[in-house]
């Protein structure tokens, strides 16, 4: 067993990350987002797209303004506290406020004083879902319910979730005021889960400071709020955020050595997307690889299971047509998600393509099993690097997908530099360190 300081890590991303205190990649960050937030508004076919990137361009111009301020600060008087690691969270915060809870807020109000273009299908999806489940007591329409719905409203009744997305929109089933919205309890959820998976990585009482590892955490949390990618997913749609928000705190969990709580974090995602079934996988390899993968597995299987066992019991056929033949496009409709990744170019323009992309998916599936069956992650950092790598070959592949999903890989990439805690006893990871 040895412990991993946060110091001892190298490599391009650590310089580039820490170069001024992280206040270079801050000012890149902000004035590269402001650049898309500006293409989105004024180039995006979607309506909510075009909304949040009129909104969130001035907010990613202030945030790379005060940035620059900061970066100029630090040359001229390199103690200041104006340019410091409390105030670069202050501004990752406020951004978060200006490019995401603003344009969503914003987008609600609208949407209850009766416009129709302010939220994304999942929205609708999500709100509609909840009503069944208050209802009928399952969240899912039926096959012959779905195919008896006029042709283009079919695609809105497949909810191809897992059951408890549905909790999600439930508020809206009381009442249509703009706080119903699902996006706003989609980002509490999100907040909540971020704020408690910072906190389970503060440094343990009598440690030392470690401003590295708290520059990881706060670059790992920007990653995952006020990066372009999760603040548009959240203003507009939402319902991954939540999902990303509870792994990232089930590999912290993982990290300050609480392999039950991870288990039941991880589990909590996955009674929502099946997105997270991946990383409850990683996470009980990891577990077993610390003598406690039943800990593990308690939650990160048992809570999915639980979710779906009444709504298997209500109506199974529903169940079925939702989370699996429509995912695996086999529903009545086909799925949206045509983001022009490998996977999709090579089952539209290969003969016998959906087939071969399909192969190279289970292929690499394969491959990242053999991986973990012979090299288990042996701490929470190592999970988090496999899940990163193992979503993103995936999502590359997969025969539909959506742009939107990179975010997973994205955030599981930043995080894992965070979970390197000071004072925490991990053993020697893969590569030694």
């Amino acid at each position: 067993m040895s412990t991993t300081p946060t110091s001892r890590r190298t490599g391009w991303w650590h310089r580039i990350d820490t170069a001024t205190g992280g206040l270079a990649l801050d000012l890149g960050l902000y004035a590269v987002s402001a650049a898309f937030a500006a293409v989105t508004a004024a180039t995006s076919t979607l309506l909510p797209h075009r909304a949040w990137g009129g909104i969130a361009a001035l907010g990613y111009l202030g945030a790379a303004i005060v940035a620059l301020g900061q970066l100029l600060l630090r040359r001229h008087r390199s103690g200041s506290a104006l340019a410091g690691l409390p105030a670069r969270w202050l501004v990752t915060v406020v951004t978060w406020i200006a490019v995401a809870l603003l344009p969503l807020l914003w987008q609600s109000v609208q949407r209850a004083a009766g416009r129709t273009d302010r939220a994304q299908e999942e929205v609708l999806v999500v709100e509609d879902s909840g009503r069944r489940l208050a209802e009928t007591g399952t969240p899912y329409l039926g096959p012959d319910a779905i195919a008896a719905l006029p042709p283009g409203e079919q695609l809105l009744g497949y909810t191809p979730y897992q059951p408890a997305m549905a909790l999600f929109g439930l508020p809206r089933a009381a009442t249509d005021g703009w706080w119903s919205d699902a996006r706003v309890w989609f980002a509490i959820g999100t907040a909540l889960a971020l704020l408690l998976a910072v906190r389970v990585l503060r440094r343990p009482e009598g440690v030392g400071a470690a401003v590295g590892h708290d520059a990881a955490v706060l670059r790992g949390v920007q990653a995952a709020t006020v990066l372009p990618i999760c603040a548009l997913t959240l203003a507009t749609g939402g319902d991954d955020l939540p999902v990303l928000a509870l792994c990232l705190l089930a590999l912290a969990l993982a990290a300050t050595a609480r392999p039950g709580w991870a288990g039941v974090a991880v589990g909590l995602a996955g009674a929502l997307k099946l997105f997270a079934w991946p990383v409850a996988a990683v996470l009980v390899v990891w577990g077993i690889s610390r003598r406690a993968g039943l800990r593990v597995a308690a939650g990160a299987l048992g809570l999915p299971a639980a979710a779906l066992l009444p709504t298997l019991l209500v109506d199974r056929d529903a169940l079925v047509e939702n989370v699996l033949r429509f995912p695996l496009g086999h529903g009545l409709v086909s799925s949206p998600a045509q983001s022009p990744f490998p996977g999709y170019l090579i089952a539209n323009a290969l003969p016998a393509g959906r087939g071969v992309a399909a192969a190279l998916l289970v292929a690499a599936a394969a491959a990242i099993a053999v991986r973990l069956v012979r090299h288990p992650p042996r701490t929470a950092r190592a999970a988090a690097l496999v899940c990163g790598y193992g979503l993103l070959v995936a999502i590359l592949l997969m025969p539909s997908t959506r742009f939107g999903y990179l975010l997973y890989p994205a955030a599981f990439l930043v995080w894992a530099a965070a979970l390197d805690v000071p004072g925490i006893r991990q053993p020697a990871s893969e590569d030694g360190r």
